[in-house]
């Protein structure tokens, strides 16, 4: 073994970073191995020459831990099995991304991703014989078998942080301030700051909602004189009757459909059955951005050395993980077969029930 590959693919967050510095820490200094970093996921392999560099010292260096976003570029699109074509078609350039890996002349491949990345890019080592050991990153947290991932902390905190701002605006202005968060399959971050920060009312995808149970939690508040109310929505929740409230960005094939606008649809609905005065804020990428909380940091830097360590020893196609207060590794079919979304009779739900908070299926 003497070089490594290491790439980060799908949506940035907090914490890469200091994955990037404890994957180069190890490699380098522990095993004396060279470390190439791939600049923007699998498109970086996709490019001639290959975009990619030796890391160096400046991998070491400690503001590395405070820097938000992956100093190695990422990508969220361009599915290098189905890659969309400026005339519309689609084309497979797997064999592209093979031929770049084996033209770093690399022994071992490194990716930091969520599902999704982890499906494509271990679909491709198994097509192109590439040994692959994945680290979680998801500020969803939503992947199987680890119980927090890279950037989970951070995007709670800064929710959290959203809320602490809303509130005395809300009891200002006597205002019902709806905030909508990111939870593209899960509602870990509306859950986990709602409770932290106060909301009287979470709405996630796990729990279906009426709006007339939200009405009523906000006429109780009333009853009890408070003149304010915070309600945190994950922007995968549907209306009332069902339909998953989205936008498109772009155009052509490269188009993509995200969700965004419940929070919109929530706050109209409950002017409109309450007669409050509401308000909507959108967090969307703030989350993802920013200093990097401890727990991220600590979290990314025993995955990145768990996870040279698995290629010190040649145990491959597996993902690091965390789970009774320690650092363990499960195969990655495991990790992305396996879903981890809010379990609505779970620990925290009922907890939030014991709070008064309620998740639009009852007042509390």
């Amino acid at each position: 073994m003497k070089r490594i590959g290491l790439l980060t693919s799908g949506g940035d967050c907090a914490g890469l970073n200091a994955a990037l510095r404890a994957v180069y820490a190890r490699a380098h200094h522990g095993y004396g191995w060279t470390v190439v970093g791939i600049r923007n996921g699998t498109a970086g392999l996709m490019e001639r020459p290959v975009q990619a560099e030796e890391l160096d010292e400046r991998a070491m260096n400690s503001d590395l831990l405070r820097l938000g976003g992956t100093i190695l570029g990422t990508t969220n699109k361009g599915n290098p099995f189905k890659f969309p074509m400026e005339d519309g078609s689609f084309v497979d350039r797997t064999n592209e991304v093979i031929e770049g890996y084996k033209m770093l002349n690399l022994d071992a491949l490194i990716m930091i991703g969520g599902d999704g990345s982890m499906a494509i890019i271990r679909k491709l080592a198994k097509q192109g014989g590439i040994p692959l050991v994945a680290i979680p990153k998801t500020i969803d947290n939503d992947i199987g078998a680890t119980e927090t991932s890279i950037g989970f902390e951070t995007a709670v905190q800064a929710a959290t942080s959203a809320l602490d701002h809303l509130q005395p605006t809300a009891a200002s202005h006597s205002r019902v301030m709806v905030l909508e968060l990111m939870g593209r399959d899960a509602g870990h971050i509306a859950l986990w700051s709602g409770i932290a920060g106060g909301a009287d009312v979470i709405l996630i995808p796990e729990i279906p909602y009426k709006l007339s149970a939200i009405c009523e939690k906000l006429e109780q508040l009333k009853k009890r004189k408070r003149n304010f109310a915070l309600v945190v929505v994950a922007e995968a929740v549907k209306t009332e009757t069902g339909e998953a409230v989205t936008a498109v960005h772009g155009g052509g094939a490269g188009a993509t459909r995200t969700y965004g606008g419940i929070g919109q649809y929530i706050a109209e609905e409950i002017a409109r059955l309450t007669g409050a005065e509401t308000r909507v804020t959108v967090l969307g990428h703030v989350q993802r951005g920013g200093t990097p909380e401890p727990g991220d940091r600590v979290i990314a830097s025993a995955f990145g050395v768990h996870a040279v360590d698995l290629i010190a020893e040649k145990r491959y196609d597996r993902m690091v993980g965390w789970n009774n207060r320690r650092v363990v590794d499960v195969p990655i079919e495991d990790a992305i077969r396996a879903a981890q979304t809010v379990d609505p009779q779970g620990e925290l739900v009922t907890a939030a029930r014991g709070l008064g908070i309620s998740f639009g299926d009852s007042v509390a």
